[in-house]
């Protein structure tokens, strides 16, 4: 397949590879140089608040109803990544769901080990219901680990007997932490982002000793049952599929209203690069259908 923009960008991510003696700093430095690099698209509105003392920043675009919230967790292995890097793909997604983007700034590994990812995401998702959100009008969705945390809040809300969010988007999740997944091996020669060592180094510094298991680390491993409607997209070339193909799998067979998007040749986090990358752009139109199917 021809596609220019997809070989540049895959061209430029071959060409710095991770490197296992890179400190946590650098790569951090990396991250947040790359995605403060992405314009805003026109019209963006940003507005840092505190969800009971967590970092948070509505994110919204012309248009946006004030009423409809888009609850965006960013990526980045959750030890890297942040409000201001991903701020482009949450304006993009406000765009197309029309609804407001709270994005939420959790603590990082290895500072902040688990559970303080998704005890923080929790509180943002506790304080968003109380601030007079309906959760019929919510929908939760991340990329990566923010895929991974997107599915930890729906399963520790409905534990705690939360009303739950209308639906949820995880892409590119990482849903497992043990990086057993057959895909681990088969993608290894296509994904120019993620690798096993890699994972395996960063699921590591969050666990902290925890267990993989734990299904509000790996939310594969846990009880699927009552969850909204989950869209979940991930690319064909990802080390990472078989994490989204699994979860798909599993909470189908538990009686979720389960989309699965398998997106040909896509790489880890595509949607970021919606500024140069026709595929980015119509991901997230299809993330923003969803949200107005199920949260409109």
């Amino acid at each position: 397949m021809t596609n220019p923009a997809l070989e540049q960008i895959l061209a430029a991510k071959r060409a710095a590879p991770y490197e296992p003696d890179q400190t946590v700093e650098e790569l951090r430095a990396a991250s947040e140089a790359a995605g403060q690099q992405a314009p805003l698209p026109d019209g963006t509105v940003y507005t840092a608040v505190s969800a009971d003392g967590i970092p948070c920043e509505w994110i919204e675009m012309p248009g946006a109803r004030q009423d409809h919230v888009f609850l965006f967790i960013h990526g980045g292995g959750y030890y890297r990544g942040s409000v201001a890097a991903s701020r482009a793909t949450a304006a993009a997604i406000s765009a197309a769901a029309r609804a407001r983007c709270l994005a939420v700034g959790y603590r990082l590994a290895p500072e902040h080990p688990f559970p303080a990812a998704i005890d923080d995401c929790l509180t943002v998702y506790r304080w968003l219901l109380a601030e007079g959100t309906a959760a019929g009008r919510i929908v939760v969705g991340g990329i990566s680990a923010g895929g991974g945390l997107t599915l930890a809040l729906l399963l520790g809300a409905r534990d705690e007997g939360l009303a739950l969010p209308a639906a949820a988007v995880p892409m590119s999740a990482w849903t497992d932490l043990t990086q057993s997944g057959a895909s681990y091996q088969a993608n290894a020669a296509l994904d120019p982002v993620i690798s096993k060592q890699y994972l395996d180094r960063m699921a590591g510094l969050y666990l902290a000793g925890a267990d993989a298991l734990t299904p509000l680390a790996s939310p594969l491993h846990g009880d699927l049952h009552g969850l909204p409607p989950l869209l979940l997209q991930v690319g064909t070339a990802e080390t990472m599929l078989d994490d989204s193909a699994a979860f798909a799998e599993k909470a189908q067979a538990a009686g979720v209203d389960v989309c699965f998007e398998p997106w040909a040749y896509m790489f880890h986090g595509w949607h970021g690069f919606a500024d140069v990358l026709p595929e980015a752009r119509q991901a997230i139109d299809r993330v923003g259908a969803f949200f107005k199917e199920h949260a409109g």
